[in-house]
């Protein structure tokens, strides 16, 4: 009973070191190839081929082809992506992420490169004021070399613990039992390591865990075949986590990658026992050799064939879906469709948590220019109510889009503060917290375009009417605010522009003066020839507040773009 004990222990303790492992590396190779990946991900909206590339490239950075489904699921909810862009980038991340299982499968002695993982990453990580200029690049190298030194001890130590049972004659009778000699038997392996795949979110330990036991003999060549194929089906699950609350068009994106993995592998499933399998042997002929090592004899050479099939499979399932995207895309469309009523505009931040910071902010950025459009929607609604054009279906929108913003903007700096709870490069920090004030600034001229509505209501309320000299100030006022805002917000967004601060700031001054004199202006209308003039007035002078308070929140936009040693790649 101990014996079993500590095979399960030691078992599921290297499953949580490469699950951990690979966490780590990923982390780590984000947090260096942010900008890269930011890169590669804008070139999958140019051509059908950079797509695929495109996937392969950032799945191969990122080490996770999770990570890049999840951006997949909020790029295309956003509109920043289409579905068959992204469908071109999935069939690319399926095959980048064998890079994972060429890794393990080449690793000539796992236990000492985990030792040296390990401890040159744990050097780099914990030690890296020692470089002086290159901190942040050595502490987040440092996490992924670590990283993959977990990865490498976790394969380890799964293999060490599963060596008893090598030794116990009926459990390994047991697992011979549990062969692939037929199709059936074939899917049947398929399904539980989809099912073990889907739990663990991660189908590199699964395929790693199948190649452990090919080695240690415990599971034959062909049962490791028909895990990977169900670990490529497992993964897909990560996707509809990403999905869930969403809109059509995340659910979308979740159910293209997993039909085209579970098609995938229906088609070719058939192929393992009469193709793939006699492809293996023949391209390794060595693979059944057995080898004397400490922890017993073992098929190491059988990794490399695991390795190469997962690999064509990968690169099959692309080739059979890669001429038929947009007619795959179009039947995913009819399968989902979008529901009646459905809003059209979806926020870019609940599918983030997962992914680079770097591309967090992209996405954070999505939602500040969603802010940034819906506040000129609002200045345009705000003079149709000073020139008495506002029906009360733009009233009604009016407030609407004001309470709508209130709620993006908690949206935005709950998950902008989730994001700078993690390791952040410095200047990916000050991004966040540049992302946060604008979020504030937008927010506030949401609030005072309200109150200019709030104010025309309330002058309705008490019988009042603006005369026709004080309509035509304000609208001035309205104008020339709206100006130097239509100025601004163009500049919400990445790349930063140069802009010319000091120019900004005496144009500002000057509407500052003019606001001043239209308040002055303004008062000097009380007097007892008009004696309902006071409360008119007062509504008149809470509107040029609210236009103040608009200059003085565009202005802090602009210094907030404006200042800084941040590179201007980004906003």
């Amino acid at each position: 009973m101990r014996d079993i004990a500590i095979c399960v222990l030691t078992v599921v303790g290297g499953l949580g070191a490469f699950l951990l492992g690979m966490k780590h590396l990923s982390e780590g190779l984000q947090a260096v190839a942010g900008r890269e990946l930011r890169k590669f991900m804008a070139l999958a909206t140019t051509r059908r081929a950079a797509g695929v590339v495109t996937g392969a490239a950032a799945t191969v950075l990122v080490q996770s082809s999770s990570i890049i489904t999840v951006m997949l699921v909020g790029f295309v909810s956003s509109g920043l992506m289409t579905l068959p862009q992204a469908i071109n980038v999935i069939i690319g991340a399926n095959i980048g992420t064998t890079a994972t299982v060429w890794i393990v499968a080449f690793a000539p002695d796992p236990q000492m490169l985990g030792l040296t993982g390990v401890c040159i990453g744990g050097f780099l990580y914990f030690y890296d004021a020692c470089f002086i200029s290159r901190r942040e690049l050595a502490h987040n190298l440092g996490l992924a070399v670590m990283g993959l030194g977990l990865v490498f001890l976790g394969m380890y130590f799964m293999s060490k613990g599963v060596q008893p049972i090598r030794q116990n004659p009926e459990i390994q009778a047991a697992f011979m039992r549990m062969g692939a000699r037929t199709l059936g038997e074939v899917a049947l392996v398929a399904l539980a390591a989809a099912a073990f795949t889907a739990v663990v979110q991660s189908s590199a330990a699964t395929i790693a865990i199948g190649m452990t036991l090919a080695s240690q003999q415990l599971i034959t060549y062909e049962m490791a075949i028909a895990v990977l194929f169900g670990a490529n089906v497992g993964t897909t699950m990560t996707a509809w986590l990403a999905a869930i609350g969403g809109p059509a068009a995340a659910r979308r994106t979740a159910l293209a990658h997993t039909l085209s993995n579970v098609i995938g592998s229906v088609v070719f499933l058939p192929l393992v026992l009469p193709v793939l399998v006699p492809m293996g042997k023949a391209l390794f002929p060595g693979w059944n050799a057995v080898t004397e090592t400490a922890k017993g004899p073992m098929l190491l050479g059988v990794m490399a064939p695991i390795a190469v099939t997962d690999t064509v499979f990968s690169l099959l399932r692309g080739v059979l879906f890669f001429p038929f995207v947009k007619k795959f895309a179009a039947l995913v469309e009819r399968l989902v469709p979008q529901k009646k009523g459905e809003e059209a505009h979806f926020s870019a931040l609940r599918h983030g948590s997962m992914v680079s910071p770097v591309i967090a902010c992209d996405q954070a950025l999505m939602e500040v220019q969603f802010m940034r459009d819906v506040d000129a929607e609002l200045l345009e609604g705000a003079r149709k109510v000073l020139v008495g054009e506002a029906d009360e279906a733009l009233e009604r929108r009016i407030i609407e889009q004001e309470v709508r913003l209130d709620d993006v903007q908690r949206e935005i700096t709950d998950f902008l503060g989730d994001i700078m709870t993690k390791r952040l490069a410095q200047t990916v920090a000050e991004r966040a917290r540049r992302l946060m004030r604008l979020t504030d600034e937008l927010e506030s001229i949401s609030d005072d375009a309200a109150q200019i509505l709030k104010v025309a209501r309330r002058l309705r309320r008490q019988g009042q009417k603006m005369s026709a000299e004080s309509c035509e100030r304000l609208v001035a006022a309205h104008d020339r605010v709206a100006a130097f805002a239509a100025k601004v917000f163009p500049w919400i967004r990445s790349p930063r522009p140069a802009i010319d601060l000091p120019a900004m700031q005496a144009e500002e001054g000057e509407l500052h003066d003019f606001l001043h004199e239209c308040r002055r202006a303004q008062l000097s209308r009380v007097g007892p020839h008009d004696p309902g003039s006071p409360l008119r007035v007062l509504g008149e002078l809470d509107v040029i507040r609210a236009y103040a308070r608009m200059l003085s929140c565009c202005m802090n936009i602009v210094e907030t773009l404006a200042g800084g040693k941040m590179p201007r790649d980004m906003v």
